[in-house]
Parts: structure tokens; sequence; C-alpha cells
């Protein structure tokens, strides 16, 4: 299985890491400290050097209760920085829901759209149709960030989520997107509760029947905060990791993390087991 983007044919036989990279003042995970234009590309440097295989670069934060930022505002956080992370060798991704800035963002050579939105915005999903083969990335939220956890989702999580992403998907294709250019993303947190976001894990099975890669993004969430007694985001390394590593074996294509690192080692346990598990079938 491939992902096609902009410049990259990405080979998914095998997890990839999708680094986080928040150019923004308020992110709940980081606490601002990539927040300018420097920062941010020395942090995309060691996030590569630690391992990750794509670099995600937003400028507005989706937290719970976050305000909208201006247009203006997020194309100045993100641009200097996508223009020198375009030149690092590795695949650049947007996480943005404007159409604005993702087309900004595509005329410089960007590789993938992630949209928490799943381009439901005017005009979104025809600019990735008139692009000939930049990935996307389709999230699952409910309501939206103002709004989503203050009244969640309600009944059986998985089959809304599995029909919510089967008809943007369906939408996409039939405007001629490529089906290998698509990736799927339940949006853990975005509008579920605790509950709700374990049986997405528990069960991602159900959404992977879609036939589509799937990406998760569990990293430093407070459902893990919720189930560990960890408080502070940036001290969940430990049940972020494990996450990650449950979602690549319920079969997740993609972990999106901010702790390259760690995700990588961990990984390379889990791929030395899958090695052995395989040679022993011979």
């Amino acid at each position: 299985m491939f992902w096609q983007t902009s410049r990259f044919r990405i080979d998914l036989s095998r997890p990839r890491i999708m680094g986080i990279v928040n150019v923004t003042p308020d992110s709940f995970s980081d606490g601002g400290r990539h927040a300018n234009a420097h920062a941010a590309l020395l942090h995309c440097e060691r996030l590569l050097k630690d391992g990750a295989h794509i670099l995600d670069i937003g400028g507005e934060s989706t937290r719970p209760g976050s305000p909208p930022v201006p247009l203006e505002d997020e194309l100045a956080r993100v641009l200097p920085v996508l223009r020198e992370a375009l030149s690092l060798g590795a695949p650049v991704s947007i996480d943005t829901y404007k159409p604005e800035v993702m087309r900004v963002a595509l005329d410089l050579g960007v590789d993938i759209l992630n949209d928490i939105w799943a381009l439901r915005r005017d005009g979104a999903a025809d600019l990735v149709a008139r692009h000939p083969s930049c990935g996307v990335c389709l999230m699952h939220m409910h309501r939206d960030p103002q709004t989503m956890q203050a009244a969640p989702m309600s009944g059986d999580v998985v089959p809304q989520v599995r029909f919510f992403l089967d008809e943007a998907a369906r939408d996409l294709r039939a405007r001629g997107v490529a089906m290998d250019r698509i990736v799927l993303d339940s949006g853990i947190g975005f509008g579920k509760t605790v509950e709700q976001n374990f049986a997405l894990l528990a069960r991602q099975g159900e959404l992977l029947e879609l036939g589509y890669p799937w990406l998760a993004g569990w990293s430093r969430k407070s459902s893990l905060g919720s189930v560990t007694g960890v408080e502070v985001a940036a001290e969940r390394v430990v049940p972020s990791v494990a996450a990650a590593l449950l979602a690549v074996e319920h079969g997740a294509s993609i972990v999106r993390v901010h702790d390259v690192r760690e995700t990588v080692q961990a990984l390379r346990v889990w791929n030395a087991m899958r090695a052995q598990q395989k040679q022993g079938h011979q």
C-alpha cells in the first residue's frame, strides 16, 4: 500500500511516523515552544534526525475550546516554516482546514493536506480535486473545536465515524481523486468521550474495512491522561508511545506523534518481533 503525495509516493508496507510541528503560541502539548519560524525549523530538523518520515506543520491550535486563528496570522506563522521544511528531503504536511492556506501551501509544493474538517469548508474538496497528486488526510470531528468536548458524541461511535469517513472519501473519489491519495483518521479526542476514543482503537479493524490507510493521532491526548492520571500533556510520553504501538498493532499505517525518538525505538522492538513471527511461519 502506498500514499501518493505531491513529491513522494510513501511506502506504507511498514509503519510511518508523522512528526508534529506546532507553530502556535497556545499548543496544548508543547506550550508554544516552537512558535517562531527559527525554533520550528530547528524542531523539524530534530524530528527528522530522530526518525520521523513526515513533517506535519500547523499554525492553529485545535485543542478543545481553542478560538479560531485569523487567516493572515496562520499564514504568517506557517509559510516561513513550510518554505524551509520543503528543502529537508521529507514529505511535508500542512495541518489546516482553511482552503486559502491549503492553496498557498500547495503552490509552495507541500505534499499533504491534513484537515480536521475533512475538506468540508467551501472550496477545499475542489482544491484537492484540481491538484494532480497531493495527498490528503480526512479526519472525523464532531461539531467544532470550540464546542466538541462540551457536547461529545452519543451512542456507538464506530459506525458513525465509519459512515462519515466513507462518505467523505466517496465524495473525493467522485471528483476524480485517486484512492491512493487518501488517508483516513478517526479523530481521537475530537468530540468523543474517553470510552469512545478507546472503542475506536479497540475496533479499528472495522474502520480499516473501508480499504484506506489509517492515521492514528493519540499523542499526548487527554484520554491518555484520564486513564493514567498523568495530568500534564508533555509528561504523557509513555502512554502516547503505548497508544501508538497499539494503533499500529491494530493496523494503522501512520502515527502522528510529538515524541518521535521514543516512538521510533518502540516500533523497532515491534518490527523485530514481527520479523521473527514471519520467519517462524516460513
